[in-house]
């Protein structure tokens, strides 16, 4: 059993894969693009005066508000190429709040594990958990550009 599967089983439902497939792959999403390099990245929040900016590295994207600023910092620390973000931005918060608590429990099991490790190996266990986190949000993909609306008008009989 690696590294990546010790930590997903001992967070069960809490693990960010999970979260991801079951409350946001569930709902009616877009997908988002990111030009990130497929690693752990450094991801910062920049409040400028044109207003909120998700920083990588060199790259900065603009988003709408705070909590998708949020949502996607998670994506982009773990180097997603491309997420499903819910299009009824009332459900973005919650689910930010979610995902950074599962990326934070996740560092804080890695951390516990390699503590008797040299700081190569924790940094390779790291990124190896990274990239399983990565290949597994990958795998349950992002969807659809734009989410399809079946609605039916009724204009005349």
């Amino acid at each position: 059993m690696t590294v990546a599967e010790e930590i997903a089983a001992s967070m069960g439902l809490e693990w960010l894969p999970t979260i991801y497939s079951e409350k946001v792959r569930t709902l009616r999403t877009r997908s988002y693009e990111f030009d990130v390099p497929q690693k752990e990245n450094m991801a910062s929040i920049q409040h400028t005066l044109l207003g909120i900016e998700l920083k990588v590295g060199r790259m900065r994207m603009t988003c709408p508000d705070l909590s998708t600023a949020r949502y996607l910092r998670v994506f982009a620390r773990l180097g997603c190429k491309e997420v499903a973000v819910p299009y009824d931005i009332s459900l973005i918060p919650g689910l930010a709040d979610e995902l950074e608590s599962s990326w934070q429990r996740t560092v804080l099991l890695v951390t516990d594990r390699a503590n008797d490790r040299s700081q190569a190996a924790s940094s390779k266990m790291r990124s190896l958990v990274v990239k399983a986190i990565r290949e597994e949000v990958a795998r349950i993909g992002a969807g659809e550009k734009m989410p399809l609306f079946n609605t039916r008008t009724r204009q005349r009989d």
